[in-house]
């Protein structure tokens, strides 16, 4: 009776420590991710489009979702459109 509090102190500490996998969307400069699930669900950002990511997607239990944290197409410097001022 005296060891049930400690064996679920040991228990809760075992599943406190072990590793989760995080569902990140790591890279930012792609539009559109895979997700696929399985034993481990994955989120792979290296899309440029949903037809380009489609293909592998086929097949899987995966899907293609755009990338909420897209941190949009970067301007190359000097690109910028100048408006001509009229006088």
């Amino acid at each position: 009776m005296h060891r049930m509090p400690l064996v679920m102190l040991g228990f809760g500490a075992l599943l406190a420590a072990t590793p989760a996998p995080a569902q990140t969307y790591g890279n930012t400069s792609y539009p559109v991710c895979l997700q696929a699930f399985g034993r481990y669900n994955t989120i792979d950002c290296s899309y440029v489009s949903i037809e380009q990511c489609r293909p592998s997607a086929a097949g899987r239990a995966a899907q293609c979702i755009t990338n909420p944290y897209y941190a949009g197409r970067a301007t190359a410097p000097g690109s910028r459109h100048h408006r001509r001022q009229v006088y």
